[in-house]
């Protein structure tokens, strides 16, 4: 019985789907590979039919973005656990068991994520997850082998399974029930960041987050907005003010989010004298933007209490005052476990 679904969210995606999906199939085989199309007008769907007789697909008539696109499509798959994977994304031999088998090690390991490299640098880690995904005490997103943009070469200095504080939704593997029972993903995220939110309320619910380095996957990223879109970094300074203000325990809220705006408006004048007009203005607006949701995103709330694995300490300070700049440089005395 195949209980284990594959699911690769698309949109007009067909120079991924012909680049990657063959290795998907080539190392799949035991278990279902749908793609959720997210209302392309290219013609990748008739490219899957022709030419992946094996590959189901679904349907849908518009674009919903990533969180809504997933939210949409994974109801109408019946598995017990689901892999959410990136169509740019180069699967290797036997993938899908070290992460199927990590899921169903203990009741409390609700998700779990592979290990990301990239496919343009293969010794290197991938931007989004590299070895396993966690936050500081500013909820600034950093990885074991991806600190801010250096990512690391994997010389094996992170071959262990551990638990992490988010997966990669590049590469996302979790189970059914938890996915249904925490609500999905955040449809008001769109992309970027849903994936933290996601495993940032698991967490609060006494679930478990994990890194397996038995698998091994390939990510080219950027593979619906490239980095150098405005839109990308909008997106990316919204949802994680967002993201804060709907998990944060209540007393750190203003104080966190305070800082937080600060910094990002010292990071908007540094892109303005670099001449990044366009970032700047998605900094600027995507502070507007989060105004508008407070109230909808403080009805999302549900008394949240500290969590672990987060990073004690600010990481902007230790990556450009320190100079500390991969993960093994960060104190693991000031992880809260």
């Amino acid at each position: 019985m195949k209980t284990t679904a594959i699911v690769i969210l698309n949109y007009n995606g067909k120079k991924h789907l012909q680049t990657f999906l063959p290795s998907v199939v080539e190392h799949s085989a035991d278990y279902r590979i749908i793609v959720a199309d997210n209302g392309s007008n290219d013609d990748s769907v008739a490219f899957v039919r022709e030419n992946f007789k094996s590959v189901e697909i679904l349907l849908n008539t518009e674009n919903l973005g990533f969180a809504s696109g997933y939210n949409w499509a994974l109801p109408q798959v019946n598995a017990d656990y689901y892999i959410l994977l990136n169509s740019d994304v180069e699967v290797t031999q036997n993938w899908v068991s070290p992460l199927i088998e990590l899921l169903k090690s203990s009741d409390s390991i609700a998700a779990c994520q592979p290990k990301i490299r990239s496919f343009v640098n293969k010794e290197n880690f991938e931007h989004a997850g590299a070895a396993g995904g966690f936050i500081d005490k500013l909820g600034y997103p950093f990885c074991r082998g991806r600190i801010f943009d250096l990512t690391e070469k994997d010389s094996g200095q992170y071959d262990t399974d551990r638990e992490v504080f988010w997966a990669s939704g590049a590469c996302l593997a979790i189970k059914s029930d938890e996915f249904h029972a925490i609500g999905g993903f955040d449809g008001e995220f769109y992309a970027h960041m849903e994936e933290i939110d996601l495993c940032w309320r698991l967490k609060l619910k006494g679930r478990k987050i994990f890194y397996s380095h038995r698998s091994t996957v390939y990510h080219l990223g950027g593979g619906t907005l490239s980095k150098a879109n405005p839109k990308k970094t909008y997106l990316n300074y919204r949802n994680n003010l967002l993201m804060l203000l709907k998990n944060l325990p209540a007393g750190k809220i203003i104080p966190t989010i305070f800082i937080r705006m600060c910094l990002d408006g010292i990071s908007g004048v540094r892109h303005l004298r670099k001449g990044h007009v366009h970032d700047f203005w998605a900094i600027f607006t995507s502070h507007f933007a989060f105004y508008a949701r407070v109230p909808a995103m403080l009805k999302k709330r549900n008394n949240p209490a500290p969590v672990t694995l987060v990073y004690t300490k600010s990481v902007v300070k230790e990556y450009f005052i320190k100079k500390r700049r991969t993960f093994d440089k960060l104190k693991q005395e000031n992880f809260r476990f």
